[in-house]
């Protein structure tokens, strides 16, 4: 049990691309970051958090061994590093969309490698060294795989046949003229765990309220609120038309004659919602953002 004068959880947050987007989940979730630019051990409005930034690639071994409680890194890198940590959450969300992460077998788009197959004898860069052996030995392919300290997209084919690289939406590949052969993963953020703090009560406590705010920040991402006042007895048709309104909070306005009617719905359908809730006689339409839903 963890002494209640020295309670802290020390956590791990990625360093580079992903950076920015976890700060910005963070601040949602209602925490204040201050990191400045040199700075590896930014501020937090938490006494009971004390923060580290770390490569991504790193964080995940540091939490296995102890010297991190938790951290938030890819699942891919935790497989790549073998760490073993208790997974608190999965957090959805990537460097410039909510898709995953993604490991992809790649050549140049005129290659005559097709099919992981092809790669027999053949020379492959990567900085994901342990996921490419296990992707090789599943398929029973030998070849030499060689570490890529960065820009591995241009090794191709003048240094090596293939690479093994990390995209997200495959422009860079594509801008490239290079060709995706087969994915080896799909990762998102995991938010993990040492086992000792795992099973430490005011640690582990800490973290799922912590994973909760997190992914009650994730789950309004793309969520807006709606408020507006309608007449009674446009009400069902209203629920008829626009099935998006689903289980709105419905209130009798003083008076009668007229509901208030609250509810939570995508960002993306409000441009076609309003004008139709304002032609059944909507009116006082708000519309407003959110920080946090949570289920």
């Amino acid at each position: 049990m963890s002494d209640k004068s020295t309670q802290l959880l020390r956590i791990g947050l990625p360093k580079g691309s992903l950076q920015e987007p976890t700060m910005d989940l963070f601040n949602r979730a209602g925490y204040n970051i201050i990191a400045h630019s040199r700075s590896y051990r930014p501020s937090v409005d938490d006494k009971e958090l004390e923060i580290r930034l770390l490569r991504a690639q790193e964080i995940g071994r540091y939490v296995d061994l102890g010297f991190l409680d938790c951290g938030i890194t890819g699942r891919d890198w935790i497989a790549e590093n073998g760490a073993d940590v208790e997974v608190v959450a999965d957090l959805r969300y990537s460097k410039a969309t909510s898709l995953p992460t993604r490991w992809v077998l790649v050549v140049p788009e005129d290659s005559p490698i097709k099919t992981v197959q092809d790669l027999q004898g053949k020379r492959i860069a990567t900085e994901a060294m342990g996921l490419t052996k296990t992707y090789l030995e599943k398929h029973g392919v030998q070849a030499d795989i060689e570490f890529s300290w960065g820009a591995t997209e241009v090794k191709v084919p003048e240094l090596v046949d293939a690479i093994v690289d990390i995209t997200e939406t495959g422009s860079s590949l594509r801008a490239n003229k290079l060709r995706i052969v087969d994915t080896l993963m799909e990762s998102y953020p995991q938010f993990v765990s040492s086992k000792a703090a795992y099973l430490d009560p005011w640690k582990r406590k800490k973290m799922e309220r912590l994973a909760l705010l997190l992914n009650g920040a994730l789950e309004a991402r793309y969520k807006v609120g709606l408020k507006l006042n309608l007449p009674e007895h446009k009400l069902e048709a209203m629920l008829h038309q626009l099935p998006s309104l689903r289980r709105p909070t419905i209130s009798h306005l003083a008076g009668g004659g007229w509901v208030a009617v609250e509810t939570i719905i995508d960002e993306s359908v409000v441009r076609e919602i309003i004008p139709e809730l304002k032609a059944l006689g909507a009116e006082g339409i708000i519309e407003y953002p959110l920080n946090k839903v949570v289920h």
